[in-house]
């Protein structure tokens, strides 16, 4: 007999029996159900298993905690069940059908973003990189960079920018392209109405504000401005809707005879016209107010009240989905502002959760199921994704969240009162320090230490005394 076969039938009862599953899939250490109705899974019992670890409702989706061996598991319970699992994709799809209107916006924001975050990651830490031996002065001193005293290590921080440039100044590209392919229609016609925002032919974006005079497009009854849209994000998204509906407008009612030349036409060009006159000037002011209205906030008389709040709520924002919103602000403000005062809260926010799994780590030293959870959970929080650490860990106990958030919200403080200011985002937790300009590391470090050492102190001092300890 297989290892999960008797979990497995539990799990079937316990869940609401065969005929409350939609979907089933799994992904690295997740069994992962779309239920018809959610409330009849009782998540007591279904905890009360060996093999789980965990379970929590995310996204539509009610998430089992099984661990490394969660493919093992998945095969015994679809053979148990006698159903056929689908791929993540199509339980996502699944899923939204359980959601409410707000949520499923943002999970389709989250979906835009997702293939991108590789990029942003490695960008991310190439403009860390650069920041370390291009603005730090470690040499001779403390009067000189490495790469004023290294031929070579100039030679590499230039470099380094092709790659950071395509990365951010470009990255219309990538999110016309994950709009066409999250809405299932042509590919590189997303690809090419992003080259379109960001072509070396129009005035850069980072030029508009300095430049004597603006080139433009002239249609004889009308003059059209040749403005890119580098690293904009809300041009980007209006535009790459656009192009998507109208494609699939025109792939409704074209011949199939004639829909590889029609389709493609009438859906590019029109899309490009209304990206350059409506929309990206829409656009772009949409976004420089939201860039503008966050800063302010950062910049205030009263910023620590705008840090405290933010970094206080920035972990309940991550079990809604909604933080995603934060990712479009962040690039506004590194467009706008050359930085983000925002990205910052979001690390230690991932930095003080973890350390409240840490706590919880600690206290539950004998007990190795939990242990199973909780050290993947802390590893994951401190490199910057803090779901494992909610979902497995702090939202069961309750009392490490609320620690998580407590100290988040005083490291955030410290963070803006002290002009912290990010070069990149993607570099969440630890790491996130790279991602800080030079001038703020120090300041930034001692958040850390905040954000590691409050969420730890208090998580332990609370559940001792809420709760007795196993021995």
């Amino acid at each position: 007999m297989s290892k999960y076969v008797e979990d497995s039938k539990k799990l079937l009862e316990y869940i609401g029996g065969k005929d409350n599953i939609s979907a089933v899939t799994h992904c690295m250490t997740r069994m992962r159900f779309v239920l018809k109705e959610p409330e009849k899974a009782d998540k007591e019992k279904i905890e009360s298993l060996e093999s789980v670890k965990g379970t929590f409702l995310q996204a539509g989706q009610f998430q089992i905690i099984i661990g490394n061996t969660v493919s093992q598991f998945y095969n015994d319970f679809t053979s148990v069940a006698g159903i056929e699992g689908v791929n993540k994709e199509q339980v996502k799809e699944e899923a939204k059908s359980n959601m409410k209107p707000m949520q499923k916006l943002m999970a389709n924001l989250a979906e835009i973003f997702s293939p991108l975050i590789p990029a942003i990651i490695v960008g991310g830490l190439i403009l860390g990189f650069r920041n370390i031996i291009g603005d730090v002065k470690f040499f001779e001193d403390g009067t000189k960079t490495l790469i004023e005293i290294s031929q070579f290590w100039a030679g590499f921080h230039s470099f380094l920018w092709l790659i950071g440039e395509a990365i951010f100044h470009f990255l219309p590209v990538g999110i016309t392209w994950a709009i066409s392919k999250k809405m299932g229609t042509t590919q590189i016609l997303g690809i090419v109405l992003g080259i379109t925002l960001v072509s070396p032919q129009l005035l850069n974006a980072y030029s508009v504000s300095t430049a004597t005079e603006i080139p433009f497009w002239d249609f004889g009854f009308a003059k059209v401005d040749m403005i890119g849209y580098q690293a904009q994000v809300i041009p980007a998204i209006l535009a790459g809707f656009v192009l998507v509906y109208l494609e699939k407008f025109f792939r409704k009612i074209s011949p199939a005879s004639i829909s590889m030349i029609v389709v493609p036409f009438c859906s590019l060009i029109p899309a490009v016209l209304i990206a350059h006159t409506v929309l990206g000037p829409i656009g772009w002011q949409i976004g420089d107010i939201i860039a503008k209205v966050v800063y302010a906030g950062l910049t205030s008389t009263f910023n620590w009240l705008f840090a405290g709040l933010f970094g206080f709520v920035y972990a309940p924002l991550v079990i809604t989905g909604l933080h995603h919103m934060t990712n479009a602000i962040d690039l506004q403000l590194m467009a706008q502002f050359d930085g983000t005062m925002l990205w910052p809260m979001i690390a230690l926010s991932n930095i003080a959760q973890g350390s409240s799994v840490l706590a919880m780590i600690f206290l539950q030293k004998n007990d190795e199921k939990e242990k199973q959870v909780s050290i993947p959970a802390c590893i994951s929080a401190y490199l910057g994704v803090t779901e494992p650490a909610l979902f497995g860990v702090n939202l069961k106990y309750g009392v490490p969240f609320i620690c998580g958030m407590i100290g988040s919200g005083l490291a955030a403080i410290i963070s803006v009162k002290s002009g912290v200011m990010a070069n990149a985002i993607g570099i969440g937790g630890l790491p996130g320090i790279l991602s800080i300009q030079p001038k703020s590391m120090l300041m930034f470090a001692v958040a850390m230490i905040v954000a590691i050492v409050v969420p730890f102190l208090l998580t332990i001092l609370a559940y001792k005394k809420k709760y007795s300890l196993k021995k």
